[in-house]
């Protein structure tokens, strides 16, 4: 995870970005809101999420897969780690 640490800030705003949407989400069902305007709220945080697991994705590839330093046995090992978040994001 040393490779976040780049971009760790931007990976930071983003968490609480999404937190502070799922705080909103909460707000809005405890306050009784409309179910039309919690669906959208839950979209935009769903459409967020996505995007975390897609930056977070794209390290991965880049750090653990493509990278050309690798070897043989730590790339093999870097792929079965992306495909087994994946198959969990995806469930």
């Amino acid at each position: 995870m040393s490779h976040l640490l780049s971009d760790k800030t931007g990976l930071l705003a983003r968490v609480r970005r999404i937190a502070g949407q799922l705080t909103a989400i909460e707000r809005a069902i405890a306050e009784d809101a409309d179910c039309s305007k919690i669906l959208h709220q839950v979209a935009g945080a769903r459409g967020a999420i996505n995007g975390l697991v897609d930056e977070l994705i794209e390290a991965h590839a880049r750090e653990h897969v493509a990278h050309p330093d690798l070897t043989d046995e730590a790339r093999a090992a870097g792929v079965e780690e992306l495909i087994a978040a994946i198959r969990r994001y995806s469930k």
